[in-house]
């Protein structure tokens, strides 16, 4: 995985919302990551952790109000510095994006054939008949039954599992080099989740293009995944590959986390629960943002805030408790 060539490559990205009284609000705080080709990568958090703005940030669809800074690079290309009629072009395209809530994301009036026609007319030169067959094999290739009838439905018309369907299908049109999923299985079934995400790492496999997952859910990053960012107030607290992460978390917000799964065969009756709650934006407290929740907080928690460190393992934690500068064994700077 190493060896592969980055598709998105992201380093410092800052992203700013103005509030009622016109300041800056930081949202997102000096993310880097990549995302390499054919890989899927996994961003984890509690809601409120900046994961889907991350995600926003990298479209450029933050909206008037959002304000977007340090650098995203998409197949050795700045995307930062695009216009906008560059990014449209961009946009469904090369890189699609995979939407949190369906309903809210297609159009209620206007049909499914023409909402998934609209991306082929803007990226392609097919002809209004070609169009009409490639939807129509793109809903039947996400397992769309009646493909026909459903290619003159309307969003409304269809279960949340099928609009969802139409919405993979959507974005895998022009066959992307990126596709980002923001939470897709939210509220769906189990049975619809386990087809939704075979869907998806169907569509990696047989097209090389790579995936940047976000969820809260720990078994879908386990199924999915060969990569994972932890997110937290903004900031990635910890990254390493998924057997990594999983079986020896670094960081007392990933362990809590895990921790925090249901899990049948332990017999708990009650189930565990990360005390406290995600600060909100222009809130974040001084030193490590964990810090009031973590139950291994010391005083130099409280006063300053940790550097993302390099691990032994190839892992990176942001945590005092592996900081040689703060009294206790970890690993060197990066």
């Amino acid at each position: 995985m190493n060896g592969r060539p980055s598709v998105l490559e992201v380093n410092g990205l800052t992203t700013q919302f103005s509030n009622r009284q016109n300041r800056a609000v930081t949202v997102v705080d000096g993310v880097d990551f990549t995302v390499k080709k054919g890989e899927t990568l996994g961003i984890v958090g509690e809601s409120g952790c900046g994961k889907s703005v991350t995600s926003l940030s990298i479209m450029r669809l933050l909206g008037k109000n959002g304000a977007v800074s340090g650098s995203v690079r998409f197949e050795g290309q700045e995307t930062l510095h695009l216009s906008e009629a560059e990014m449209r072009k961009l946009r469904g395209n090369r890189m699609a994006m995979i939407f949190q809530e369906p309903m809210t994301s297609l159009n209620p009036v206007l049909t499914i054939g023409r909402q998934i026609g609209e991306v082929l007319h803007l990226h392609t030169s097919l002809g209004p008949e070609a169009r009409k067959q490639r939807v129509i094999e793109l809903l039947t290739l996400v397992g769309i039954p009646r493909a026909k009838d459903i290619y003159a439905e309307y969003p409304h018309r269809l279960s949340g599992g099928m609009r969802q369907r139409v919405m993979i299908a959507m974005a895998m049109a022009c066959q992307p080099q990126l596709l980002i999923a923001d939470e897709p299985t939210t509220a769906l079934d189990v049975t619809i989740q386990a087809q939704m995400l075979g869907l998806i790492r169907e569509m990696r496999d047989n097209t090389g293009m790579s995936v940047m997952l976000i969820t809260h859910d720990l078994g879908v990053v386990a199924e999915m995944c060969d990569r994972v960012l932890v997110m937290y107030a903004g900031q990635v607290i910890e990254s390493a590959d998924v057997r990594t992460l999983l079986r020896a978390p670094k960081h007392p917000y990933t362990m809590g986390l895990i921790r925090s799964v249901p899990h049948r065969a332990k017999g708990v009756k009650r189930l565990y629960a990360i005390p406290g709650n995600v600060p909100s934006p222009g809130e974040w407290p001084q030193g490590c943002r964990f810090a009031p929740r973590c139950s291994e907080a010391m005083p130099i928690c409280q006063q300053q805030s940790p550097n993302l460190l390099k691990m032994a393992d190839g892992s990176e934690c942001r945590c005092w408790l592996h900081a040689p500068d703060a009294g206790t064994e970890g690993s060197e700077r990066t």
